[in-house]
C-alpha cells in the first residue's frame, strides 16, 4: 500500500467507528465484522473476501495505539485524505495531484526532492524508497555448550566460550547491497513480516518470503554474503556460569546474542552446561553425597568419624552405637549453592567395611566374638515373615 493510499482511507469509517472510539469499542466492533466477512463463512466470495482485508488492514492501525496516533495526525495534515489548499489557491477549479506530493517528481526539481512520501513512508513504515526506515531488527539467539568440573559446577565459574553467530556483514556494512543501497522490500513493505489469516477473526504474521524477514531487498547483491547482510563471526567472549548449575541445565544470558540489525536489541546466547562426575561426591538436587566407610566396631560400638566436604575442611560426626549399615547421616550446609545463596546439605552414607585379611589378633577376637553372640539369629524374622505369606 502507498502512503498516499495509507492516508486517504477512513479506517473509522470500514469498522464503523467514531473518531473517538475508544480501544474496547474498535476491539469489538473489528470482531463483529471479522466474523461476518471472515472466508471461512464466505466460500467464493470474493468481495467478503476483499472486505475482511480492508477490515483487518483498519484493526491493524487503529487497533495499535502507536499507529492509531500517527494515522490520526498525518490525516489532520493533510485534510483527512486530501490536501486542502486555503484561500486564494485558485479557486474551485484548483486541479492538485497528490500522487505528485507523495511520489516526488524527478522533472520538477521541487523543495520535496524524493517527495514527501520519503518521509511520511518511514514514519509509518510502507513507503517503496530506499530512503524508507524500515524497522529494527533483533539478532538471533545462539545456543553454545560448556563442560564443567563437578566443582566448577557447585561453586560457579568463568569459562572462555567460543560462539559462531550471524553478524553483520563487514563488506556491505549489513546492507546486503554491494553499493549499499538495498530498496525496501514491497510485499512486507519494509516490516520484515506478513499477515495471514488464522480462522476466528484472528491474524497472524510469518517472516516476509521474499526479504527473509529483513524488510529489504538487494538490486546488487553483496558478493561476501550474498545479499542476506548477515556474515559468519566467530568471538570468544568470557561467560560466568553461576554455582550451582547442574548437568544438562540450560542458561539464558540476555543480550550475548548476534548482533541486531538497524539498530535492532542483540538476541540471548543460551549455555547448554555439561557437568563431569567426581570420583568421591555426588549431588541429589541442592544436596551433595558421600560414601564414608567404618569399621565394623565404629559402627556396633558408636564412635567419631571425619567425613571430607567439597572444597572446605573435613567435618566430624557421631555414629549411634548399633548404626545400621547404609544408614545416611546429614552435614548441614555443606551442599551444593541454591539460588537464594545458600547451601544444601552433605547427605553421608555410612557403609560398613569388612576386611579382606585379618592379623592374628583381630581374628582370635572375632571368633571369642562369635562365641559370645551364639545364640543369636539375625535371620530368625527373616524365616518367620516369609512363612506369613
Amino acid at each position: 500500500m502507498s502512503t498516499k493510499d495509507f492516508i486517504e482511507k477512513d479506517y473509522y469509517k470500514v469498522l464503523g467507528v467514531p473518531k473517538d472510539a475508544t480501544e474496547a469499542e474498535i476491539k469489538k466492533a473489528y470482531r463483529k465484522l471479522a466474523r461476518e466477512f471472515h472466508p471461512d463463512a464466505n466460500k467464493g466470495n470474493a468481495k467478503a473476501e476483499e472486505r475482511f482485508k480492508e477490515i483487518s488492514e483498519a484493526n491493524d492501525i487503529l487497533g495499535d495505539a502507536k499507529k492509531r496516533k500517527e494515522y490520526d495526525e498525518a490525516r489532520a495534515l493533510f485534510g483527512n485524505g486530501g490536501f486542502r489548499p486555503g484561500p486564494g489557491a485558485g479557486g474551485g477549479n484548483f486541479n492538485f495531484d497528490l500522487g505528485d506530493l507523495f511520489g516526488g517528481n524527478a522533472q520538477s526539481g521541487g523543495g520535496f526532492g524524493g517527495g514527501i512520501g520519503d518521509v511520511f513512508g518511514g514514519l509509518f513504515n510502507r513507503g517503496g524508497t530506499t530512503g524508507t526506515r524500515t524497522q529494527p531488527r533483533r539478532g538471533q539467539d545462539v545456543e553454545s555448550e560448556v563442560t564443567l568440573s563437578f566443582t566448577e559446577a557447585i561453586e560457579g565459574a568463568t569459562v572462555p566460550l567460543r560462539m559462531s553467530s550471524q553478524a553483520p556483514c563487514k563488506a556491505c556494512s549489513g546492507t546486503g547491497d554491494k553499493n549499499g543501497t538495498p530498496r525496501v522490500c514491497p510485499t512486507c513493505v519494509g516490516t520484515g513480516q506478513v499477515a495471514r489469516g488464522s480462522g476466528g477473526g484472528f491474524s497472524l504474521t510469518d517472516p516476509c518470503p521474499d526479504c527473509k524477514g529483513r524488510g529489504l531487498i538487494a538490486e546488487h547483491p553483496c558478493l561476501e554474503c550474498k545479499g542476506s547482510g548477515r556474515a559468519k563471526s566467530s568471538r570468544t567472549m568470557q561467560v560466568r556460569i553461576p554455582a550451582g548449575v547442574t548437568d544438562g541445565q540450560r542458561i539464558r544470558l540476555r543480550g550475548k546474542g548476534a548482533p541486531g540489525e538497524r539498530g535492532g536489541p542483540a538476541g540471548d546466547l543460551y549455555v547448554v552446561v555439561h557437568v563431569g562426575e567426581h570420583p568421591v561426591f555426588g549431588r541429589k538436587g541442592d544436596n551433595l553425597t558421600v560414601t564414608v566407610p567404618v569399621t565394623f566396631a565404629e559402627a556396633a560400638l558408636g564412635g567419631e568419624v571425619r567425613v571430607p566436604t567439597l572444597g572446605g575442611p573435613a567435618v566430624t560426626l557421631k555414629l549411634p552405637p548399633g548404626i545400621p549399615n547404609g544408614r545416611t547421616m546429614r552435614a548441614r550446609g555443606k551442599g551444593a549453592v541454591r539460588k537464594d545463596g545458600t547451601r544444601g546439605d552433605l547427605l553421608v552414607t555410612v557403609e560398613v567395611s569388612v576386611p579382606k585379611d585379618l592379623s592374628g589378633k583381630a581374628r582370635d577376637a572375632l571368633e571369642a566374638y562369635r562365641e559370645a553372640t551364639a545364640g543369636e539369629d539375625p535371620r530368625a524374622e527373616l524365616f518367620e515373615a516369609a512363612k506369613g505369606d
